[in-house]
C-alpha cells in the first residue's frame, strides 16, 4: 500500500521493522557485512547489480527519450513538459518513462530481485512501477548542499515500514552529486527523543549533524530503509549528467485485487501510476515507440499477473 503522506510503498502486511529482522533465509547477495550495514546504518549498495551491457542500451534509451543529445549540453536544459503537482519534483530530471522492456528487464534482473529477497527475507515481492532520471550540470551555482527529508511520516507509531531503490546508470561522485543520508537518523525512535513534540516528521533539524554521500558506479543498486533521512546533492560537474532507474520491491498485496488489477493495467496501457508524483509524458512516447514489455516467469509474480501462491509462494527457479 501507499503512505498516505507520500507515494512510497508501505508494508501494510509487515510487522517487524526491517532493521529488526532475524533472518531465516540464507543470504544470496548481499554480504554478512552488508547486512550488518543494512540493519545498522539503514542503506547497502549491490554492486554491479545489472550487466554494464544493459546499463549502456538504458542510458541510450533515455536520452532518446527526453529528446536531448548526450554530446551536446545546449540541448540538456529544455523545459519539463509539464508541471509537477509536486512542486519539490519540478526541474529535478524525473523522465515520465515506466514501462519499456529495458526498464522491465533491470526489474527482472535476478541479482536484483535477490537483493530484495535478502533485505525483505522473503520471496513473494512486487516491484514499484516507477520512473528514471537525468540530471544536468547547475547552470548557475546555487549554493546549497542538497536537501534532507524522509518519504514516509515518522511520527507515526508504529513506524512504517518501506524501502527504496535507486539503480546508477553512470558515476555518482562528489561532482555528479546524488544521494546523501545522515545515518544517525535511521533510529528514528531514538533521535526523536531529545527532539520537540511539534518537529516535522518529514524533515529533521540536522543542525550539528553531517550528511554522508553515497559514490557509485554505473550498475551499482542502492537500496535504502525509509526511514532513514536522506535527500540529493546538486550536480556539479562541469559536463556529466547524473542518470539513474527507480527499483525497488515490497511484499506482495495479492489480497488487494484492486491494486493487482491497476499494476497490470499500467504495464498493458504503457501508462503511468494516476498519483500526484507522477506526471505522464504528454506525448505517449512509449505507447508510439515500443510494444508492451514482455514478463519473465518472475516479471509476472512482480508484477501480480501471476500469484507468488501458485507454487506456495516459492521462488520459481
Amino acid at each position: 500500500m501507499l503512505d498516505p503522506k507520500h507515494t512510497h510503498p508501505v508494508a501494510s502486511q509487515s510487522q517487524t521493522q526491517l532493521k529488526d529482522i532475524e533472518k531465516t533465509l540464507p543470504l544470496r547477495v548481499l554480504s554478512e557485512a552488508g547486512w550488518d550495514h543494512w540493519i545498522t546504518k539503514g542503506y547497502v549498495i549491490v554492486r554491479q547489480a545489472v550487466p554494464s551491457a544493459s546499463v549502456d542500451r538504458l542510458v541510450n534509451l533515455l536520452w532518446a527519450f527526453d529528446e536531448k543529445d548526450p554530446s551536446d549540453p545546449a540541448t540538456w536544459y529544455a523545459p519539463q513538459r509539464r508541471e509537477h503537482k509536486m512542486l519539490e519534483l519540478n526541474n529535478t530530471g524525473m523522465l515520465e518513462i515506466y514501462h519499456h522492456q529495458y526498464l522491465w528487464d533491470h526489474r527482472q534482473e535476478r541479482r536484483v530481485y535477490d537483493a530484495f529477497v535478502d533485505i525483505w527475507d522473503r520471496e513473494d515481492l512486487w516491484v514499484t512501477i516507477d520512473r528514471a532520471n537525468l540530471n544536468p550540470p547547475e547552470r548557475e551555482p546555487s549554493g546549497s548542499e542538497g536537501f534532507i527529508h524522509w518519504d514516509v511520516d515518522t511520527s507515526l507509531r508504529p513506524l512504517p515500514i518501506g524501502v527504496q531503490g535507486v539503480l546508477s546508470l553512470a558515476k555518482h561522485d562528489e561532482a555528479v552529486g546524488g544521494f546523501h543520508c545522515i545515518p544517525e537518523l535511521f533510529h528514528v525512535e531514538k533521535w526523536a527523543e531529545s527532539q520537540p513534540v511539534d518537529r516535522d516528521p518529514m524533515h529533521p533539524d540536522t543542525r550539528g549533524l553531517k550528511s554522508i554521500h553515497v559514490e557509485l558506479d554505473a550498475g551499482d543498486l542502492l537500496i535504502f530503509n525509509s526511514l532513514l533521512a536522506h535527500g540529493v546533492r546538486p550536480n556539479r560537474s562541469k559536463n556529466r549528467v547524473r542518470m539513474a532507474q527507480y527499483i525497488s520491491m515490497s511484499p506482495a498485496e495479492g489480497h488487494d485485487e484492486a491494486e493487482r488489477a491497476e499494476r497490470i493495467h499500467l504495464w498493458r496501457e504503457q501508462d503511468h501510476p494516476q498519483r500526484d508524483a507522477f506526471l505522464g509524458d504528454p506525448r505517449q512516447w512509449e505507447k508510439r515507440n515500443g510494444p508492451t514489455a514482455t514478463l519473465t516467469d518472475l516479471g509476472e509474480r512482480l508484477l501480480g499477473v501471476k500469484s507468488w501462491d501458485d507454487k506456495g509462494g516459492r521462488d520459481p527457479r
